[in-house]
């Protein structure tokens, strides 16, 4: 985009959770983010030169590829401009998130925009108070989730379901619940004579 005579180099990034893993294309909410920042973009005569995927990763940590890609990126300043559909697809924990919003990217020179908040940094108009609480909002979301799958996980250990992605070996699922683990008869041999 043309402000004056300042032209953005914009990055969409696109996050989902690792709660959508074990799928092998790429989430339909990535597709989803692509298509409300591109028409975005559009729309506001902004020039997309970069896209940063992250997709399985949690926004509770930012040790992300894409991401770090990104901010590798930053720092060689071919992006100035960054866009998510909101702010908890840059991030869900408060503190790390408020530090890129609020300081990374000021000190960097960035143009920060997040669509459904309808934040950006370049025509200030009121959201930049309310974002903070989002960001509270967005880590107590990260903090209850997680301890809802923990309390499904530790639900179903006590019942004997299996609950781990790699089968030790020596086992096998069974074929009427994958949550069950059964001798593997032919491992076991190998297990025996070892």
């Amino acid at each position: 985009m043309v402000m004056g005579n300042k032209i953005y180099n914009c990055a969409e990034y696109l996050r989902l959770s690792k709660e959508d893993l074990g799928r092998n294309d790429e989430s339909s909410s990535i597709q989803s983010q692509r298509l409300i920042i591109e028409a975005f973009a559009r729309h506001n005569n902004l020039k997309i030169v970069e896209e940063y995927v992250d997709d399985g990763y949690s926004g509770g940590n930012f040790d992300r590829p894409g991401f770090r890609r990104l901010i590798n990126d930053i720092e060689n300043g071919v992006i100035d401009c960054v866009i998510t559909k909101d702010m908890s697809r840059l991030g869900r924990e408060f503190i790390e998130t408020g530090n890129y919003v609020f300081k990374y990217f000021p000190e960097h020179n960035i143009r920060y925009i997040a669509i459904l908040e309808n934040y950006d940094t370049l025509n200030p108009n009121g959201t930049e108070d309310i974002l903070p609480f989002k960001a509270v909002i967005n880590d107590m979301y990260l903090k209850d989730i997680s301890k809802k799958i923990k309390s499904v996980r530790h639900d179903m250990m006590a019942k004997g379901e299996f609950v781990s992605g790699t089968v030790p070996y020596g086992y096998k699922r069974s074929e009427e619940n994958s949550k069950v683990l059964v001798i593997d008869e032919y491992a076991a041999n190998i297990v025996k004579r070892i």
